[in-house]
């Protein structure tokens, strides 16, 4: 079997990552590290979340690069503040033997002068967000002409974000690179286009096939109806006491909702969205690494860039309409060869999505009963009968006590211990789930016939919308024809947004999905957004009126007498 040391590298990153208990490499890192170490060579890395990507690209630019030049030689390019500083903690660690080596992260939401001051300390490893790195190429406070190496990590993540035209423009001002390293989960179009534009002759592994799910993850489903949902989660969180895991919700209303319902009832959980400040983020992130929370509950924009060990299930409180989503979000358990429960609670409606799914991403999908009340009683009894047999008794002057407990007890039999002991703990289990309904979809025939029909209304919907969004797509930007409003609103680039931290204030803002949006013309002080008709007064109730850094938010319809070019 291959070891680090038989990959070649620095024999001070051997005794880092020896230390670190890495002795063999991942599939991904063994197929890459070789190719990489020679740093001539353009690269694309397919490999899902979680199999070590961070050491395939950190190991071999530490190798590489020139300690005695202290100006930026490599530069990494993430989606999300999460990944940057995850990225910098691992490549940290593992440069601990090699002196002089400095590594930056740059990152919106923290304090960009702090920032520009590392900067000027000397660098040769920047690991960055796109915004915040355009933000000082702009400010002229970096300079990326001596770049040689560059990679992008999660490269799809960052397409799905709207990064697109910041990771072109990136490239554009690093036109000194030797090599382009691009990792990624997902192979889209959009990411071929650019690996064609930018990189010559690319080496390509893939470990595993593109889009298809970790192998380490049981794909589960439980069916119900749309108004038993919360309640189905509640119970799946209760069937299962060791939980530590990440629930999805479609919009920060849910995820706000849900959290406040669950933390009233007792339970270790907190919410990420998009209203939260960078320190509340931070905050709620920490007390889930730390295990404070047992559950986090997250949009997938708030998640994305999330990397935390040891999550052992990942629950689809409804399932995404993208695949690549769903991909993204059970990659979060079942890492680094670890197994993984991914959760998802449907309805009749959606079960179309699992076959498309299943179909993708090449995976199965287990169908199981929601549990009963007494199935949850007797699972949640059983879990503290093993916490109970498996408590360290070893390090207290207990025996001090035992004479004290025997004459205390000594009129009550074991068995009455015992049974005091499991009320003092279930009492409230037993109590909700006395006379708890079953949740499961039972009348299956008849629903399957008006989940075909309504699966067929959906297609025709969906279908007549593709007309509109598809070939004919000059029509489609024109703003006013067709099934499409244009949409003005007094925020523009003077207020610090590129074009994809727009897109996610305002979808954050209106709970809206990008799937309603076509094109969005920015301008200094004002945008312009064209949406689907049924969108555009959900969005502008949410924006209009709002205050935006001490600034009244003014957005209406743009074809109706509203904003003006």
């Amino acid at each position: 079997m291959m070891t680090f040391e038989g990959l070649g590298i620095d024999e001070r990153l051997i005794r880092a990552t020896t230390e670190l208990g890495y002795v063999n490499p991942t599939a991904i890192q063994e197929q890459a590290i070789p190719v990489l170490l020679s740093g001539t060579k353009d690269f694309i890395g397919l490999a899902q979340t979680g199999t070590g990507k961070t050491a395939a690209f950190g190991l071999p630019l530490l190798h590489i690069i020139d300690a005695a030049e202290k100006y930026p030689q490599a530069l990494v390019v993430c989606p999300t503040r999460e990944l940057c500083l995850q990225i910098v903690k691992e490549v940290e660690l593992f440069k601990k033997y090699m002196t002089g080596v400095s590594v930056v992260a740059v990152y919106g939401g923290s304090s960009i002068g702090l920032q520009i001051r590392d900067l000027k300390r000397g660098v040769q490893i920047i690991v960055a967000t796109p915004g915040r790195l355009i933000d000082l190429i702009e400010r002229k406070a970096i300079n990326l002409e001596q770049i040689k190496y560059v990679v992008l990590d999660e490269a799809d993540e960052m397409l799905n974000m709207g990064f697109q035209d910041d990771i072109e423009f990136i490239l554009k001002n690093t036109p000194q690179r030797e090599s382009t390293w691009l990792f990624s989960a997902t192979m889209p179009p959009e990411i071929r286009k650019v690996s064609k534009r930018y990189m010559n002759e690319p080496k390509e592994v893939t470990v595993g096939k593109v889009n298809m799910a970790n192998k380490s993850i049981d794909h589960q489903y439980y069916l119900t109806t749309a108004q038993h949902r919360y309640e189905t989660l509640k119970r799946i969180i209760d069937f299962n006491p060791g939980i530590y895991g990440i629930i999805f919700t479609r919009t920060k209303v849910d995820a706000q909702d849900i959290s406040e319902k669950l933390t009233r009832e007792g339970y270790d959980i907190d919410a990420l969205h998009g209203d939260l400040t960078q320190f509340q983020r931070d905050k709620v992130m920490g007390q889930f690494r730390d295990k404070s929370l047992q559950l986090l509950i997250a949009t997938d924009v708030a998640a994305r860039g999330i990397d935390v060990q040891g999550i052992t299930h990942v629950i689809n409180y409804e399932l995404p309409d993208d695949v690549e989503v769903y991909t993204h979000r059970s990659g979060r358990t079942g890492r680094a060869g670890n197994q993984g429960i991914c959760i998802s609670i449907i309805h009749a409606k959606e079960a179309y999505k699992l076959k498309q799914i299943e179909r993708i991403n090449n995976s199965q999908f287990h169908k199981l009963d929601i549990p009963s009340g007494k199935d949850v009683c007797r699972k949640q009894f059983f879990h503290f009968m093993d916490k109970l047999l498996s408590t360290d008794i070893s390090h207290g002057d207990y025996e001090t006590y035992v004479p004290m407990l025997a004459e205390k007890f000594a009129e009550v039999s074991k068995e009455d211990v015992l049974k005091r002991v499991a009320a003092m703990e279930f009492d409230r289990f037993l109590k909700y789930y006395e006379n708890a309904e079953d949740l499961n979809l039972r009348d299956k025939g008849r629903r399957d016939a008006s989940d075909r029909n309504d699966r067929g209304r959906s297609r025709d919907r969906d279908n007549g919308r593709d007309a509109v969004r598809g070939d004919n797509r000059k029509e489609y930007r024109s703003g006013s024809g067709g099934g499409h409003s244009r949409l003005f609103v007094n925020l523009g680039t003077k207020d610090g947004f590129f074009k994809a931290s727009f897109l996610q204030y305002i979808l954050d803002m209106s709970d809206l999905k990008k799937e309603v949006l076509g094109r969005i013309d920015m301008k200094d002080m004002n945008s312009w957004i064209e949406i689907d008709k049924g969108a555009a007064q959900q969005m502008i109730r949410s924006l209009d009126g709002k205050n935006y850094k001490g600034r009244r938010i003014r957005m209406n319809d743009a074809d109706n007498g509203g904003g003006r070019r």
